[in-house]
């Protein structure tokens, strides 16, 4: 089954100069698991190659089942020097929910399954 990142995962990210970072975190244990394996500097750089100038930086955050992603040149300068509508990372955080994954049924359900941690319902 083809899924989009948010149907397993929530994120939070920010901007800074011509940069994004990312906070990509899984409901549970067996989403993180998904999300170590297919969230890969590679992949993230492929799903925003049109707009990324710039290296992806990825560092796995198992102790709070969240990745940390840091996007270079992501801004085409910054958000005050381009004319890209939406360019800032509040944005680009959606655009990396749409990212596309393939995963079994049997994954997704795991992926899905209670408890989520935290706040999120």
């Amino acid at each position: 089954m083809n899924v989009q990142l948010a149907d397993i995962a929530h994120a939070r990210s920010g901007d800074k100069a011509d940069w994004v970072d990312f906070g990509l975190f899984a409901w549970n244990a067996a989403g993180y698991a998904v999300l170590e394996r297919e969230v890969t500097a590679e992949r993230v750089r492929a799903h925003f190659e049109p707009w990324l100038a710039g290296r992806v930086d990825c560092w796995p955050l198992p102790n709070i089942l969240a990745i940390k992603l840091v996007l270079h040149g992501a801004l085409q300068g910054g958000g005050a020097r381009n004319l890209r509508l939406d360019n800032l990372g509040k944005a680009m955080a959606g655009a990396l929910l749409r990212m596309r994954i393939d995963l079994s049924d049997e994954e997704l359900a795991r992926c899905q399954a209670q408890p989520r941690l935290g706040w999120w319902p």
